[in-house]
């Protein structure tokens, strides 16, 4: 996912994907505990989208609590 796409979304959006994000990750990691997958690049990808989608999150708050004092 890119980091401009990510941004066009709305907060709520965010959440949403932040989540399901999380959720296939915990999935795919648990395959690979079972020795279902072997999918590493999967991984990293999934963490990194999420990164981005948590570091667009916390830009916004930032910027929000800077406007509201």
């Amino acid at each position: 996912m890119k980091a401009d796409k990510v941004r066009n979304l709305t907060d709520a959006e965010l959440h949403h994907q932040e989540k399901d994000l999380a959720d296939q990750l915990f999935k795919l990691k648990f395959q690979m505990n079972m020795g279902q997958t072997e999918s590493l690049k999967k991984v990293r990808g999934l963490r990194k989208d999420i990164a981005r989608v948590k570091t667009i999150l916390g830009e916004r708050n930032r910027s929000t609590a800077g406007q509201k004092k």
